[in-house]
């Protein structure tokens, strides 16, 4: 019995429609004789509106957008987006050190809205491989054939083992806390996690945006409330040239050097830890008048339990070794995201190759190792920081991913990747010859 399929075979399916899946489509836009779809469940374009919390701003620059770092002259850059909503005067002007997250989602909407090969309400439900094709099935009962396939869907909100039975109305990850009708008056709350997004949720607490609670403790197991590395010699870390040269490392190098740069990738902004600072310093001047402030730290969490409407918090103090109990009414976890095998890849599962801990093995140009023809390719996008590295996750190289897909995919230069000004030497050798040092 033969597959219907609704249309000819696509060049390359997107799968989710993400940031990620969205610059590769934009860049397309400059390819019209390859035939891309992207699909995605949602009923349009969104970008985590759930943490769109007020004043809160992106921690990449402007021009790291979908595709001015290969395509200057695309359609789609952030600048035309700028003169096209004529205030690009005005964005000057402004000297904005950081554009909000709120702009830049308008930024990202703004060019969903204008490319055709996006299909918002086209859930996946299974992707198969028969003869020399994908076959996506998709939740209104379309079937698509196609080529190749990027996976876009994204990672899942992390949620500690300990808290995963608690979670609930009054216990939950941050991911959609903008969207919530949150009343934290007159309660307790423990906000779990010392990254960006603890540091915003405690601005927004500080600044009375849910009411006002009797009691807030934030809890970290980082030693400190840390920043972000935004110095010039860090910010080499996302760039292609060491990108080549980490990707060619044995394991055991590459997780060894990616703890070692954690805030190059995962701190808090300067300019929030600053403005979060100074709100601390004027709410102990007002001493007496709101709730009680504990800034927690080197805590380890490590058990927790409810006591009638209370959670009990247990996290061991990594400086003087002792347990710690905190009790809360509300507890918000600013835990971060894992990778997690979409279940839509369960009929080519055994197909794929993974690592121990289940994660792509992913080659240089981001295609997932796998048992089938070299000539059908399965891409992945934020699915492998543990292969390319801390920039792997972040915008910062977004475009420059997107192109090196693009281009493996065609087997051409469609655009050229190659920067003749390098400030770090990362390695003696070049890419070629790190290749076959493997």
């Amino acid at each position: 019995m033969s597959t219907h399929i609704e249309s000819p075979t696509l060049d390359l399916a997107g799968l989710g429609i993400g940031p990620f899946n969205l610059s590769i489509a934009a860049l397309l836009s400059e390819v019209p004789e390859c035939k891309a779809a992207f699909f995605d469940q949602k009923a349009g374009f969104n970008w985590h509106p759930g943490m769109l919390l007020p004043g809160v701003r992106l921690q990449t620059s402007y021009l790291k957008d979908l595709v001015t770092g290969v395509s200057p002259t695309n359609n789609f850059s952030f600048l035309n987006y700028l003169v096209k909503k004529r205030r690009f005067y005005q964005f000057l002007s402004a000297e904005l050190t950081a554009i909000s997250r709120k702009e830049y989602a308008d930024y990202l909407t703004w060019v969903s809205d204008q490319l055709h090969s996006l299909n918002f309400g086209h859930g996946i439900e299974a992707v198969s491989f028969e003869e020399d094709q994908f076959i996506l099935e998709l939740s209104n009962g379309e079937k698509h054939a196609a080529k190749n396939i990027c996976l876009g869907t994204g990672k899942q909100p992390y949620v500690p083992d300990c808290a995963k039975e608690h979670l609930g109305q009054n216990c939950f990850h941050a991911i959609g806390i903008a969207l919530k009708d949150l009343d934290l008056n007159n309660k307790k709350v423990a906000i779990i996690g010392g990254g960006q997004t603890g540091a915003e949720i405690l601005e927004t607490i500080l600044d009375r945006r849910w009411g006002e609670p009797t009691d807030v403790s934030w809890v970290s197991r980082r030693q400190n409330f840390e920043p972000l590395d935004e110095s010039p010699f860090t910010n080499e870390y996302f760039t292609p040239q060491y990108v080549d040269t980490f990707y060619h490392q044995p394991d055991r190098i590459k997780d060894r050097v990616m703890h070692s740069q954690k805030l190059a990738s995962d701190g808090i902004s300067p300019d929030t830890l600053k403005s979060l600072y100074k709100k601390l310093y004027e709410y102990n001047i007002d001493s007496g008048v709101g709730f009680n402030l504990h800034m927690r730290p080197n805590r380890e969490l490590f058990a927790m339990e409810k006591q009638g409407g209370t959670y009990k918090i247990n996290a061991l103090n990594g400086l003087t070794q002792q347990v710690e109990t905190t009790f809360a009414d509300v507890v918000i976890l600013c835990t971060g995201f894992e990778f997690s095998m979409p279940s839509y890849l369960e009929p080519i599962k055994d197909k794929l190759n993974l690592d121990e801990k289940g994660r792509y093995k992913l080659g240089r140009d981001f295609h997932v190792e796998w048992d089938g023809p070299e000539s059908n390719r399965i891409y992945a996008v934020n699915a492998g920081r543990h292969s390319h590295g801390i920039a792997e996750p972040q915008m910062s190289l977004m475009c420059w991913r997107s192109a090196t897909i693009i281009n493996d995919m065609l087997g051409l230069d469609v655009f050229d990747l190659n920067q003749s000004m390098n400030m770090v030497e990362w390695s003696t050798e070049s890419p070629a010859e790190l290749e076959l040092a493997v």
